[in-house]
């Protein structure tokens, strides 16, 4: 069978793409687009499945957009302002900007912020032109708008649930409405959380327990209840986290790969949720940013983070890549290795399956139940050529799920810095663990990102986050 969005078909894909989305700026929230869609070209786009699943393959792309911005989250400018945040990497170049995300002293005039900030937005509309185009057509099946239904939800889910641990609340948009988009005030985080609750819960009513095509780019229900699980984790619902980590597990169908070097490569069966990385001439945005051809990195891995993998870790081995300078071993990220398209090729993973044994671990060891979680960390331990840890109190083994949780999702989507700024209030976790005490320069403000300024500048409903004024 062939593969829908393959990179044979990105033409296809493209297509109504280009129509949908190219002309949105992303130098504002939503802005109007030059030439707004006419309701010829909507009902040309929908009318009938295989040209709305043009539409619905350019959610998945993630092709670089018109002005060089890719959808999210494809260039990795959001794994590396997080990684840098976290302290897991130190910047060693001169672009300053780049600078303040390791330092804490980020300003809302930062470069990198409205990209963050509003590049994410150009998906939520293509995720909202969708809804509303699907919604109630009568050339489409029910069962067609069933499945796009529930995918749209969950991708809307993901997106928000990012935005709102990157920055608090932001504005909450559900639709194409220029007009109102453009003046939305910003929701509160716990208005988003329960959009994000709405969507997973309605998603997960829809969409069936098998891909609904080859590889894992469209969600399917374990998608959902993945993403479901480590959403009521960061919200300290343990029971419901637990649940739902432990049914990915046990009913998924998907495994831990021995080979570390295959984790991050199309249809990896860790893989819940991946996309492809779309570009006739390199590789991920992750790659491009992250792997040294020589020299000092730009990106150089943190001492601390080093010193925490042992000597026989393989993730040390096939995640971290290194260059020789005057004697010095210096390191950089390297789980995404392809600065060229590879054979097989990389997608970018946006869910991986390693990361349901350790939210199910910790949300047992949160309720009390130790031996599970002690379990759960030994097998991500052994699959990295570690030998098995038995801590005993529920602080000894939280502390080493934070561990774990530190080498095995390293670089990957801000798990290191979100870590920190969701427990740094909980006493049940090591204090020499938390925020203050391994980020320098941290303040309690500093666990979420400024608004960037050029959005507060072109609406003037959105307010400033605490620190950043």
């Amino acid at each position: 069978m062939t593969k829908i969005f393959s990179y044979k078909n990105r033409i296809l894909a493209a297509g109504t793409f280009i129509i949908l989305s190219t002309t949105l700026s992303c130098k504002k929230l939503i802005e109007i687009p030059p030439n707004p869609p006419t309701s010829i070209t909507r009902q040309a786009a929908f009318a009938d499945s295989a040209t709305a699943m043009s539409a619905v393959a350019g959610v998945y792309s993630f092709t670089p957009s018109t002005n060089g911005n890719g959808i999210p989250y494809h260039n990795g400018l959001f794994d590396v302002t997080t990684a840098l945040a976290g302290n897991e990497v130190a910047y060693m170049g001169t672009y300053g900007d780049d600078a303040q995300y390791y330092s804490h002293t980020l300003t809302p005039q930062n470069d990198r912020l409205n990209e963050l900030w509003s590049v994410p937005y150009a998906g939520i509309y293509q995720v909202n032109d969708i809804l509303a185009n699907i919604t109630g057509n009568n050339k489409l099946s029910a069962s067609f708008v069933k499945q796009i239904t529930g995918e749209m939800e969950f991708v809307r889910a993901f997106i928000y649930f990012y935005q709102v641990n990157l920055f608090g609340g932001v504005p909450l948009v559900t639709s194409t409405d220029y007009t109102t988009n453009t003046r939305l005030p910003r929701a509160t985080a716990t208005e988003i959380y329960d959009q994000i609750f709405k969507d997973l819960d309605g998603a997960a009513k829809k969409l069936p327990a098998t891909y609904p095509s080859a590889g894992h780019v469209r969600p399917n229900l374990y998608t959902v209840i993945a993403l479901r699980a480590k959403v009521n984790l960061y919200r300290g619902n343990w029971q419901a986290a637990y649940n739902e980590a432990d049914s990915v597990i046990t009913r998924g169908g998907f495994s831990l790969l021995t080979d570390l070097n295959s984790v991050f490569l199309e249809e990896s069966a860790e893989a819940i949720w991946q996309v492809p990385v779309l570009d006739a001439y390199q590789g991920s945005g992750d790659a491009m940013i992250f792997v040294s051809q020589g020299g000092i990195p730009n990106y150089l891995v943190t001492d601390s983070l080093l010193n925490k993998f042992d000597d026989k870790d393989l993730r040390k081995a096939a995640w971290l890549g290194f260059n020789v300078v005057d004697n010095d071993t210096l390191y950089y990220p390297f789980k995404y290795k392809d600065v060229v398209p590879t054979t097989p090729a990389t997608n970018f993973m946006l869910l991986r399956y390693a990361e349901m044994y350790l939210i199910r671990a910790e949300a047992a060891a949160q309720l009390g139940g130790l031996a599970e979680a002690v379990d759960d960390i030994n097998i991500i331990r052994r699959r990295a050529g570690l030998t098995p840890v038995y801590p005993a109190t529920q602080t000894a083994v939280l502390d080493a799920i934070r561990q774990e949780r530190r080498l095995e999702m390293c670089f990957e989507f801000g798990n290191r810095f979100f870590d920190l700024n969701r427990t740094s209030t909980d006493n049940k976790y090591p204090s020499s663990g938390q925020a203050p005490a391994v980020l320098p320069g941290w303040k309690p403000d500093f666990a979420i990102f400024p608004v960037p300024q050029t959005q507060r500048t072109l609406n003037s409903r959105l307010t400033q986050n605490p620190g950043y004024n």
